[in-house]
């Protein structure tokens, strides 16, 4: 069964448990998934109001790449789980096999692809989340903290996860370029992040 089939009690069940997946990858997934969908819900509650008509066609611009975000953010709780598993085979190896260095390799790069495209997916969100906030109807502005918020952590979350995949490969130029990459995505996100959050605190008052 997909991890995505499941019941929020199922997937924190097996969250917590010694199963090998899901984990920080798929849960920085999920809560991206959150993150964003109230991005979306601030929207539903901006179209049709005659308040902020002026910019409803942006907002239903806005709403459709929320929901297809969404999904795609939703696809990489499995394609996480799909590439972490043969990672954790591999460390069953014996460490004297000859095979086991580039079984590893091979599996690490995999490994930290999902978390990586996670990473770049939290960025996406967190555009259409200050545009959200921006435009967005005052009275669900406090989601779209919320939105920010979720996605901000997620990022960290898929951060750390390309990291620790990262550390182990031999090939260390591409480790490091890696690593600089998904660096740079949390150098520029991240006070993004900070900034509709206070901005949105500001409003409340």
């Amino acid at each position: 069964m997909k991890l995505t089939d499941c019941t929020v009690t199922e997937f924190t069940e097996s969250l917590a448990s010694k199963a090998p997946v899901p984990g920080g990858g798929g849960a920085s997934a999920l809560v991206a998934a959150v993150g964003i969908a109230l991005g979306d819900m601030v929207g539903e509650f901006t179209v049709g109001k005659k308040r902020y008509a002026d910019v409803e066609e942006e907002i239903r611009e806005l709403m459709e790449k929320a929901q297809a975000l969404r999904e795609r953010l939703l696809e990489c709780i499995d394609e996480d789980a799909a590439a972490f598993e043969p990672l954790s085979r591999a460390y069953a190896i014996p460490k004297d096999a000859p095979e086991r260095e580039s079984v590893m390799e091979e599996c690490l790069r995999a490994a930290a692809a999902p978390p990586f495209r996670i990473l770049g997916l939290c960025g996406e969100a967190l555009d259409l989340l200050a545009e959200f906030a921006e435009k967005g109807s005052a009275i669900v502005i406090s989601d779209a903290a919320c939105g920010a918020a979720f996605c901000r952590s997620a990022m960290q979350g898929a951060a750390v996860n390309v990291r620790i995949n990262t550390k182990a490969m031999r090939d260390r130029e591409y480790a490091e370029a890696l690593d600089r990459e998904a660096g740079e995505l949390l150098a520029h996100y991240l006070p993004l992040a900070d900034g509709i959050y206070d901005k949105a605190a500001e409003r409340i008052g």
